[in-house]
């Protein structure tokens, strides 16, 4: 039994004895996926020009006498002889075009004043804008508004 295990022992070591294997780098187990080609950051896409930012319809009405000269959320003065107007999410100073589309008038009016606070109404314009739109009589009109800043 001895010598079984001696026999055994030096074949043991006789196999870790054998020459080194030379190292062989190992093989990745998926090929390396090529790098991202890397091209110029893309550019932002214009909007033609003729498509505007903003473009809604609704009922519009104007301010009324009474509000001549009372400062606007913006802290303007309101002026119902220029052309401005009142709406809800629009920044002030934003241009709008208001379009009747009873009568296809139309006029670029400056966002100054946050409203209209009457439930239904899109826009509150000034009356010279009204007049323009030829609503003055009926109060009300149905338009549509279109930014004209891009």
């Amino acid at each position: 039994m001895h010598k079984i295990a001696t026999i055994l022992l030096l074949l043991l070591l006789a196999g870790c004895a054998s020459q080194p294997s030379a190292q062989r780098p190992e093989a990745p187990a998926t090929p390396p996926k090529p790098a991202p080609s890397v091209s110029a950051p893309a550019k932002p896409v214009a909007k033609p020009a003729s498509e505007p930012s903003y473009q809604a319809k609704g009922k519009a009405s104007y301010y009324a006498s009474r509000h001549h000269g009372r400062r606007t959320a913006s802290g303007e003065r309101l002026n119902n002889n220029a052309f401005t107007a009142a709406h809800r999410e629009l920044p002030f100073g934003t241009r709008v075009k208001v379009t009747n589309l009873s009568n296809d008038r139309s006029v670029v009016v400056r966002i100054t004043d946050r409203g209209p606070h009457t439930r239904g109404r899109l826009i509150d314009l000034s009356q010279a804008a009204a007049r323009e739109l030829g609503m003055l009589r009926a109060g009300v009109a149905q338009v549509r508004v279109e930014s004209v800043d891009n």
